[in-house]
């Protein structure tokens, strides 16, 4: 099983970045992951490009997330919500909508924040955009709190964290082979 991560923060050494890496470390066996990299090329979403031929960047993006069995979404919170790259993402995997690439396809979302938390609301806001662009979202969503506490040489050091993490990786690997 092929699985695509999206992190929606756009800095290398991020706590979602962070995590990201460490999700494709975690993967439970006959799954395998790839972080996606191109979310800050990806032009704003506008209708007017989005026809016949749209951007080279677009393309890559939705050919990605359609090759993908599955997809995980890491997203910092930015203002009580998802962080713009991740909803400009999935605006541009929803289209054409109803079809887009993300139609039909299984998700699960994590946050790592600073913030006590661990990015409820980003969660929440990821769970209800993913939903409506038609993934199927797993209901448990996974927050790592007080991020800079939790990772030690960009390795996530919390063992109860940890378990969470295998546990939100649990729930994909279950709405794949159902």
């Amino acid at each position: 099983m092929n699985v695509l991560i999206l992190s929606g923060s756009l800095r290398a050494d991020s706590f979602n970045a962070l995590l990201a890496r460490e999700l494709v470390e975690m993967m439970p066996e006959g799954m395998t992951a790839s972080i996606y990299d191109g979310l800050g090329e990806l032009p704003h979403y506008n209708e007017e490009l989005d026809g016949d031929v749209v951007p080279a960047p677009v393309a890559a993006f939705r050919g990605a997330v359609g090759r993908a069995d599955a997809i995980i979404v890491v997203t910092p919170e930015y203002n009580g919500a998802v962080s713009s790259a991740i909803k400009n993402a999935v605006d541009w995997g929803s289209r054409p909508f109803g079809v887009g690439a993300l139609a039909g396809k299984p998700a699960v979302v994590f946050s790592a924040t600073g913030s006590p938390r661990g990015g409820e609301w980003a969660r929440e806001n990821a769970v209800r955009i993913l939903t409506v662009a038609g993934a199927v979202v797993a209901e448990d969503t996974v927050g790592i709190p007080s991020a800079y506490e939790v990772f030690t040489d960009g390795k996530l050091t919390d063992a109860h964290l940890r378990t969470r993490v295998e546990q939100g990786l649990a729930q994909l690997q279950v709405s794949l082979d159902a």
